[in-house]
This record gives C-alpha cells, sequence and structure tokens, in this order.
C-alpha cells in the first residue's frame, strides 16, 4: 500500500477517533442535554465553514462545468434517500440528545450504526481527495469534522445505552466506526489520484451536498432543540473557526 494512502488512512482515523472521545464523555461524565445541544451548534458551524471555503468555494464554481453542480445535488440526494431508508429501520434517533426515562424505544442499534457511518463516510472521503488533490490535509475542515463527532457520539451513545446495549458494544461499534473512516479517507485519495477520467472537484462537490443535507437534516435541528438561542452565537464561533483555520492553513 503506497504511503500517501496510509496517510490518507491516518488522517480520517485521527478525525474520527473523536468519536470514542464522545463515548467516554457521555458514559463517564453525562453532559446535559443543553451543554451536548451547544457543542453539536459550534460543531456544525465548523462543518459549514468547511464546505465553505474548503469543498464549495469561489474559485470551484469558476469556470467549472455543469458536473460540479450535478455532483453537489447528487450528494445531496444520496444522502437524502440512504437517511430515508435508515431511518424507516430505526435509526432516526442516532443523533437524538435527549435522555429516554426507558429502553423502549423503537430504535434499531445497527441502523443507528449505519446512520452514523452515513454520516461519516462523505467527511472522511473529503479528507481523502483534499490530500490527493492539494498534497495536504485541510486543516479547517480536520478540525470541523473533529469537533461535530463529539456531540454526536454523546447522542449516539445516549441512544444505545438507552436500548440496551452495553458499554462494551458500544465502545466496539464506535471503534469500528474509526476504523471504516479510515478505510473511506484512503479511498477518497485512491479514487482522487488513481481514476484519470475523475474530476477530484466533482468528488468533493458529491461529498459538499452530502454533508450540507446532513447538517441541516439531522444535526442542526437537535442542536437548536436542546441548546437554546445561544447555538446560534455557537453555530456562527464555528464558522469563523473554520474560516480562520482555513486562512492559517
Amino acid at each position: 500500500m503506497p504511503e500517501s494512502v496510509i496517510v490518507a488512512a491516518f488522517w480520517g482515523g485521527l478525525a474520527a477517533i473523536s468519536l470514542i472521545i464522545g463515548a467516554v464523555v457521555a458514559v463517564r461524565l453525562h453532559p446535559s442535554e443543553r451543554l451536548t445541544g451547544a457543542v453539536m451548534g459550534f460543531g456544525a458551524g465548523a462543518l459549514i465553514g468547511g464546505i465553505a471555503y474548503e469543498l464549495v468555494p469561489e474559485s470551484l464554481l469558476k469556470d467549472a462545468d455543469w458536473w460540479i453542480l450535478a455532483a453537489f445535488a447528487a450528494g445531496a440526494l444520496t444522502f437524502f434517500v440512504g437517511d430515508w431508508l435508515i431511518d424507516e429501520r430505526g435509526g432516526r434517533h442516532r443523533k437524538r440528545i435527549a435522555r429516554r426515562a426507558n429502553g423502549s424505544e423503537d430504535g434499531s442499534g445497527m441502523a443507528i450504526f449505519l446512520g452514523t457511518l452515513l454520516d461519516g463516510i462523505p467527511e472522511s472521503l473529503v479528507l481523502g481527495i483534499g490530500l490527493a488533490l492539494g498534497g495536504s490535509i485541510s486543516v479547517a475542515f480536520l478540525g470541523a469534522v473533529f469537533v461535530s463527532n463529539i456531540p454526536e457520539a454523546i447522542a449516539g451513545t445516549t441512544s444505545l445505552i438507552s436500548e440496551g446495549h452495553s458499554r462494551r458494544q458500544v465502545y466496539r461499534m464506535w471503534i469500528a466506526l474509526v476504523i471504516a473512516s479510515a478505510t473511506a479517507a484512503a479511498l477518497g485519495y485512491i479514487i482522487a489520484s488513481s481514476v484519470p477520467f475523475l474530476d477530484g472537484r466533482v468528488v468533493q462537490s458529491f461529498a459538499a451536498g452530502a454533508v450540507l443535507t446532513m447538517l441541516a437534516d439531522t444535526m442542526m435541528p437537535e442542536a437548536f432543540k436542546h441548546g437554546g438561542k445561544v447555538v446560534g452565537l455557537l453555530t456562527t464561533l464555528g464558522f469563523l473557526m473554520a474560516a480562520i483555520l482555513s486562512v492559517l492553513g
């Protein structure tokens, strides 16, 4: 395996390692719903900034053919359909922050796992693609993914444990997702560097559409529901962080 592919896998795994951090926080510290919603709002803003500055910057749209716009729409539709299918199978609560009074919720542990995987794959692909296209990892997008994963893991861990899964099972699921994210980043690198007829910008736009749809559909509503009005300010702050990191990087 080429060294660059291993490097891409490393960065994808590093960004996803915060899933385990979030799970540990949920199990050990039991953060309040308001705090989790606030962190989720900050992470959402950071991801929006990453999309705006790294995935669909103005330079990408200038002189771009219709494939770029079509890929963006296709990414959004792909996530929408995949998310709907997983929701129908019990994964709709993977980002739900509220704790359940009992374990009677009709969620499915495997559906929650697949839903979180669906959320994270586009982000990991972007990291690998960015390394292949630019020769370096986007610090802004890496930071955005890392931060946004923490509240997602807190919410997902709460859902899974309330459903009756043991802590050991939950930790194993998050570790599997870290491995899957590392694999997706490596795959993104291979796609962008090894397929001569495929424009890496098209893949970036596809991922951007998927990530933005995920934010609007599952992450931001939950953040505002539990974090309160301060989430608006924190989302803006997260966006600003991503913008600063993009400029500095």
